[in-house]
């Protein structure tokens, strides 16, 4: 998944930058959701404008840290 499929993904689950998704709802397969928001979190020019999350839902091991959501901020669409 690319950045830009990301955001796009995360925009029509949320409605709007800065709302918390469910990182199960983007539509990707776990691996891949894993291995996407991973690489992500590893950018700092990308990670700077993601804020995972634990809560309440399917854990995603992001990094080697249980994540199950994630905000976006709008200020991301200046690296796009």
């Amino acid at each position: 998944m690319t950045l830009r499929e990301a955001i796009d993904k995360y925009l029509a689950a949320g409605g709007s930058y800065g709302e918390s998704v469910a990182l199960a709802s983007l539509g990707e397969s776990h691996e891949e959701t894993e291995r996407s928001f991973s690489l992500f979190d590893e950018d700092y020019h990308i990670s700077r404008f993601l804020h995972l999350r634990n809560d309440s839902g399917e854990k995603f091991q992001i990094n080697g840290f249980p994540q199950t959501h994630v905000s976006i901020d709008a200020e991301i669409e200046s690296i796009l």
